[in-house]
């Protein structure tokens, strides 16, 4: 990968649909790794690296807290 950056105008439903298109892409990686292919392992630890910092980027109104949802069903497993 590059270590040049550039910055790009685009907007955010643009945004939505590349992140969703390297999540899509990050799991056919997943499975080409697993079965054993190193330069997929390679690319997919490339294509997380991109998703981490579109998510650390990310206008905040934008980013959702994965968290957040998760740590209420454990709790309400707690209480019954």
């Amino acid at each position: 990968m590059l270590d040049e950056k550039q910055k790009l105008e685009i907007s955010q439903d643009e945004l939505a649909l590349i992140e969703a298109a390297l999540h899509t892409q990050s799991k056919i990686l997943g499975v080409q790794a697993s079965a054993g292919g190193s330069k997929a392992l390679a690319r997919l630890n490339d294509v997380k690296r991109v998703l981490a910092t579109i998510d650390i980027q990310k206008p905040a109104r934008s980013r959702t807290d994965k968290r957040g949802m998760g740590s209420i069903f454990r709790m309400s497993r707690l209480f019954g």
